[in-house]
């Protein structure tokens, strides 16, 4: 027999927005159910040191940070379940769902957190060195590389700016980028021109990271040219991939308004999409910013309008019977 289970608030994703979602909504007496998902916990799962997270005057672990989310919306009443959805449906309230475990979920509200990965260049060694010197966030790790010498990789606008932002920094900036122009906008490459802390290596594509010492980390980039196919070294302390992000979106891909990046697009200055009653928060909607603290943010303002939703839904249909 199919399990089904009903909830006022049904949460998909269990990184900062979605706990902070589940943790309001606990407290509105929403009784929240959060489906953690593949990598529950999030991205900040894989992050070991947190040093930009308000409310703590000494470095935190990622992991422990997440732990101890979940630890408080349980505590104020949310229910957490481990599995997967494979299916959803928006079409109607209430919005229904299936899992991998063949559980059907249905919801009044449906808050969406499923996040989004970084993308990573998908080399061994690039594997070997997260945590050791590589990175895929510079504004979350620029700061342990103060006065060290950094490499950023790619050539969008996320590159660009990743490669100023860490001017603040390190005066020894090497942008690597595979092509002889970059894909970035203007006034972002005029910057990036502009500052002398900032030398642009092209038509160069990285082969290797090496790590070295005891314990290992990151002494330097193996790149190698796109014309010549000369291999030669970068040395750096710290190198920061960024070629893009991918939004986990594709369960809601022509059921909710997704832009050409395939972040779910809500309503400016809301967690509101183009279905009432649905809402997603942190990086499934946000290209800009992807903190912990604004992903929080957003999931706060998420219960908040599903509660208020429900309000107003709850106030018609008793005026309509009356």
């Amino acid at each position: 027999m199919t399990d089904t289970k009903h909830s006022k608030m049904l949460v998909l994703g269990s990184g900062p927005a979605g706990w902070t979602a589940a943790i309001y909504a606990a407290r509105a007496g929403m009784k929240p159910i959060v489906v953690e998902g593949i990598q529950p916990g999030g991205q900040l799962t894989t992050t070991t040191e947190v040093e930009n997270y308000p409310g703590f005057r000494d470095v935190i672990q990622g992991p422990w940070l997440m732990e101890e989310m979940k630890a408080q919306a349980v505590n104020v009443g949310a229910e957490p379940v481990w599995d997967h959805i494979m299916e959803v449906d928006v079409s109607k309230r209430p919005f229904t769902l299936k899992g991998d475990s063949g559980t059907i979920y249905t919801c009044d509200t449906l808050v969406i957190a499923t996040g989004a990965q970084a993308k990573w260049l998908g080399l061994p060694s690039e594997e070997h060195a997260k945590g050791k010197g590589a990175s895929a966030c510079a504004t979350c790790d620029g700061f342990f590389y103060r006065g060290k010498k950094v490499a950023v990789i790619g050539g969008g606008n996320t590159a660009v700016e990743e490669a100023l932002y860490l001017t603040n920094h390190s005066d020894d900036v090497t942008l690597i980028h595979r092509r002889d122009s970059l894909r970035a906008e203007k006034i972002l490459q005029d910057r990036l021109f502009a500052n002398e802390k900032i030398t642009v290596l092209w038509d160069h594509t990285v082969e290797e990271f090496v790590l070295d010492g005891d314990p290992q980390a990151l002494v330097g980039l193996d790149v190698k040219s796109t014309k010549t196919g000369e291999v030669s070294r970068v040395d750096c302390e710290g190198a920061f991939v960024a070629i893009g992000h991918a939004p986990a979106t594709e369960l809601f891909k022509g059921k909710l308004e997704v832009d050409s990046d395939g972040y779910l697009v809500v309503e400016p200055g809301t967690p509101r999409t183009n279905v009432p009653g649905v809402y997603a928060c942190g990086d499934v909607m946000d290209k800009h910013y992807r903190q912990a603290v604004t992903a929080a943010g957003t999931g706060c303002m998420a219960a908040l309008d599903a509660e208020r939703y429900l309000a107003e839904l709850e106030f018609a249909e008793k005026a309509a019977a009356e």
